[in-house]
């Protein structure tokens, strides 16, 4: 599903993403656990998004994140991404949060995927990026699918084509961003461990390993809520409902 395009503008200005210590959402819980584990997973946010910003429809949506790339295939589904068996766990809990990353892509037959997301007795990934074929998230409507990889420490996925419930809880959960290629066949030019580029503000992801470039249908509407940290976040930030200080 690709989102519907918004003007042009951006926040101008960028600050390194680092860790807070007190964290009030999955994904700052997820953000503070990437910064601390993977000093080679680099990642710059845009901008604060303003209320004015949000209801001009300008995305700030200028993040850039480097580092590994993990590749799979066409149909990859949400019993894959993380088996029913791990449902159990409740993100809200930082340490079933953290477990959850554990089992991100654990369904994977290891026969096509000899290489692990996260490797055993580890709770997060060293691979930035997911790239992936059509249909990415089929199957369940479960929101875990998207938790599980933004718990591990997965800032992006790039596919072809995603399954709308997929798309969906990405934005809504704010864990990674979905985002669509303009062109089929990058998974198969793409190996896991090649390290990548993806800049949402050029709708680019750069393959630094094969010197490839591929260009993405850029985020639009769903950019500033990801940016927020999920739909309720987005909501408080742009006043849409009370902040819970307020509250």
């Amino acid at each position: 599903m690709a989102a519907a395009p918004t003007a042009a503008a951006t926040v101008a200005s960028t600050a390194v993403l680092a860790p807070r210590p007190a964290p009030t959402s999955a994904f700052l819980r997820r953000t503070q656990a990437t910064s601390h584990r993977h000093p080679i997973l680099k990642c710059r946010r845009a901008g604060t998004l303003t209320p004015a910003a949000a209801a001009g429809g300008s995305s700030p949506s200028s993040a850039v994140f480097h580092g590994e790339v993990f590749v799979v295939g066409d149909n990859i589904d949400t019993d894959q991404i993380i088996p029913a068996e791990h449902l159990t766990l409740v993100p809200s809990k930082p340490d079933e949060y953290r477990k959850l990353g554990s089992f991100a892509f654990a369904g994977l037959p290891t026969a096509a995927y000899p290489t692990p997301f996260v490797d055993p007795g580890e709770e997060s990934t060293r691979y930035a990026v997911i790239v992936g074929g059509a249909n990415f998230g089929c199957g369940s409507s479960r929101e875990h699918a998207p938790v599980a990889l933004g718990a591990a420490g997965a800032r992006a996925v790039v596919a072809e084509s995603y399954a709308r419930i997929f798309f969906r809880n990405s934005v809504a959960t704010g864990e990674v961003y979905p985002l669509e290629l303009h062109d089929a066949g990058a998974w198969k030019e793409c190996k896991t461990g090649d390290v990548v580029t993806v800049d949402l503000g050029n709708s680019v992801l750069i393959n630094h390993t094969s010197g490839k470039e591929y260009k993405l249908k850029p985020i639009g509407d769903a950019g500033p809520v990801i940016e927020a940290g999920g739909i309720f976040a987005y909501a408080r930030k742009t006043g849409m409902i009370a902040s819970k200080a307020a509250a």
